[in-house]
């Protein structure tokens, strides 16, 4: 039995259709009311929207990604249990309409974080990468956060002064812009894109003074004990995304980074509804950890799959080297995530096929003359979803002449 091929798509301003994606072998589809903002009912109105567009070529929901987490219920805030109970609406909504698969993070302030989008590989393909002491030089320098070099090392530090001393007036704006607005705003409506979007980011920042990973897990042991048992009771499975990149950045907690957290997650609330989303390329940005163990160790709670892979240059530098190369064991992973939905099927448990979707790509051919949100080509992410469908295939066959 393969993974269920899906591919995260934008809507109708995503510049890969959903007439394109039917020639190519997908599924189900991967998205979200991208208009509403964080902490806002989800209507069954505005869910059938979707489907109903979905289903003119004959594609399915598969996953949410995401229902957003509000900064409010991170924060704990005054409106935290208003934006829970709305949470709650929105899943028994989603339910309603057929959907049963959320993933979401947990991620105060930025979600995902890369330096520079055009990174270019030897083989002339972009691709994205993530380099610290250009981040560095970014929160020291650049955005100039408060006790920010408390939190690199001296070695960093004085790499990054030495960055930010030969960088460009128009390299500094384009680098915060990239950080702070492009690789955030297509993902997370609350991101405002305006003149002084630096200072309303230090703002953002600062709201979260005090709030170290002990008060952080606090407050999302409050958020998953209220929804974990409404998404059980209608049967919807929640799977929380790992960190990106899986480590503390401008001096804020986080919180799904590792083994530890997650068995912390976990022990949050026992119901299998309490999932998570296999990452491979989040979860193998964090240098000592190995996703296979992710995978051997919490297999019951993947309900969603990201597949792709990076290559570390140096300790501190990494770039996103496609899907089969790269630091992740990409054939264990597979491997070991069809033995999963094979012991699913035998068991009878409902759900048993995995949707899989191939994570980021690099811009390669005809990518370079199309508009794409940053990691999401189509060429790019082609490739990389024929070489998991071809690796799928192989180690499925395997399977079969070993019975």
């Amino acid at each position: 039995m393969p993974f269920e091929k899906t591919w995260r798509w934008f809507g109708n301003k995503d510049t890969v259709s959903l007439k394109e994606l039917k020639q190519i072998g997908v599924e189900g589809i991967v998205t979200s009311l991208h208009h509403l903002k964080p902490g806002e009912i989800w209507e069954i109105e505005e869910i059938n929207k979707v489907i109903i567009e979905l289903e003119k070529y004959n594609f399915k929901w598969s996953v949410v990604e995401s229902l957003p987490v509000s900064e409010d219920i991170k924060l704990n805030s005054d409106k935290s249990k208003i934006h829970i109970e709305n949470y709650k609406k929105s899943l028994i909504n989603l339910s309603k309409c057929g959907i049963d698969t959320v993933c979401y993070n947990f991620m105060p302030v930025l979600d995902w974080a890369r330096t520079d989008l055009q990174y270019k590989d030897e083989d002339g393909t972009e691709t994205m990468l993530f380099d610290l002491t250009t981040f560095a030089a970014f929160d020291i320098f650049i955005l100039q956060r408060p006790d920010a070099a408390k939190d690199y090392s001296l070695e960093i530090y004085l790499k990054a002064k030495e960055r930010f001393e030969k960088m460009k007036e128009s390299e500094k704006e384009k680098l915060a812009y990239n950080i702070i607005v492009y690789t955030q705003g297509f993902i997370n409506s609350a991101v405002i894109d305006s003149k002084d979007y630096i200072d309303l980011f230090l703002k953002s920042l600062s709201e979260y003074k005090g709030i170290d990973k002990t008060v952080l897990r606090q407050h999302f042991s409050i958020f998953i004990k209220e929804v974990a048992p409404v998404a059980e009771k209608c049967g919807i499975n929640l799977c929380i995304h790992p960190d990106d990149p899986a480590f503390p950045l401008l001096g804020l907690p986080r919180i799904v980074g590792t083994i530890e957290d997650f068995e912390w997650i976990f022990s949050q609330s026992e119901s299998t509804a309490n999932g998570f989303t296999l990452c491979t390329g989040s979860l193998a940005s964090r240098k000592e950890n190995d996703p296979v163990e992710f995978l051997k160790r919490f297999s019951d709670r993947i309900h969603f799959a990201h597949l792709r892979n990076i290559q570390f240059l140096n300790d501190t530098t990494f770039f996103e080297s496609g899907h089969l190369n790269g630091s992740v064991d990409i054939y264990k992973v597979v491997r070991l995530l069809l033995k999963e939905q094979q012991r699913r099927k035998k068991k009878g448990l409902s759900g048993a096929r995995i949707p899989m979707r191939v994570d980021h790509g690099k811009k390669m051919l005809d990518d370079f003359s199309r508009n794409a949100n940053p990691g999401y080509p189509l060429i790019g992410r082609l490739k990389g979803l024929a070489e998991i469908s071809g690796l799928m295939a192989g180690i499925e066959r395997s399977m079969i002449d070993l019975e």
